[in-house]
């Protein structure tokens, strides 16, 4: 068995808890908190939901909880922590001052990860003193089913912290992917909105409407996206044939560098999407529901195919 690392995990919420099962489930003994105790509380009863759709047995759900012990003191939770994961709300003055405190209390050779979709992690890190330790582990919701992980790189961040994290989580079977400049959205991000700004374009201009949009990506290249990338789909036909494309519609796509102001009317009206019972289609509380488990389900039986 690999060697095992001591995790801590700040914040107890949807992201932070699946970071906290990754670890335990492949052996590691992790710490987490959160200020809020309700969450805290809450943890293990959402622990043992989320292992319950992974279809862990009785007894691999009892051994993964007995590796995860909570606490309110942040300062206990990183005491004696080999690496230390922030996953708490995307507010810039809160990280810092969250790896404030980290940095006071954890061991001086502790290394210092941000999990955040967007903020730039040279941001976060930058009042450290010691920031040659500290990177970003962007994770993708919900952690403890996807498997990628964007490893960020600050300016500062040592080559050998970089690949130690890259180790660790290949390791716990995730899919690590490195991130050689800091930039916002990082890799995965950056393409997801790129395609979003189309999709909503195409409903703005009255080309279709948002429940097309969906069909049409779910009934096309969207099946293909698991196993086949854009750029091995590029090479695939051609790249002679994806120039004669692009010269013929890249003029033609919705390219502004400012959120559409059909998005900011919806967010203006209240139309907040599943959660508000309407966003760019109206949404049953029952729809919401079977949308969130028909993805549970899709998660689950891709990972079997993949790893079969």
């Amino acid at each position: 068995m690999a060697e095992t690392r001591t995790i801590a995990v700040i914040g107890a919420g949807l992201m932070g808890h699946g970071i906290a099962l990754t670890f335990a489930r492949a052996g590691h003994p992790v710490r987490i908190t959160d200020p809020d105790d309700p969450v805290l509380a809450s943890a293990p009863m959402r622990m043992t939901q989320s292992l319950q759709v992974l279809g862990a047995s009785e007894a691999e759900t009892s051994a993964t909880l007995q590796r995860i012990s909570r606490t309110p003191s942040l300062q206990e939770a990183v005491s004696d922590a080999d690496i230390v994961f922030e996953a708490a709300p995307e507010k810039l003055q809160l990280k810092q001052q969250i790896f404030a405190e980290v940095e006071a209390h954890a061991p001086p050779a502790a290394i210092l990860a941000s999990n955040t979709s967007v903020i730039q992690i040279t941001k976060i890190m930058e009042p450290l003193g010691t920031r040659h330790r500290a990177l970003g582990t962007h994770w993708w919701n919900p952690p403890h089913m996807i498997p990628l992980v964007e490893v960020v790189k600050t300016e500062w961040t040592g080559a050998g912290v970089a690949d130690d994290v890259m180790a660790l989580l290949a390791q716990v079977g995730k899919t690590p992917a490195m991130v050689e400049k800091d930039v916002p959205g990082f890799i995965g991000n950056r393409l997801q909105h790129a395609l979003w700004r189309e999709a909503i374009s195409l409903v703005e201009n009255g080309i279709c409407d948002a429940e097309t949009v969906d069909t049409v990506v779910k009934s096309s290249f969207g099946r293909r996206l698991a196993v086949l990338g854009p750029l091995e789909n590029a090479d695939l036909v051609g790249t002679d044939l994806t120039l004669d494309i692009h010269e013929n519609v890249l003029f033609d796509l919705e390219s502004s560098n400012a959120p559409s102001p059909y998005l900011k009317q919806l967010v203006a009206d209240g139309r907040l999407g599943m959660k508000s019972g309407q966003g760019f289609r109206p949404w049953q509380p029952n729809e919401a529901d079977d949308t969130r488990s028909r993805v549970g389900s899709h998660l689950r039986e891709l990972e079997r195919l993949l790893t079969n």
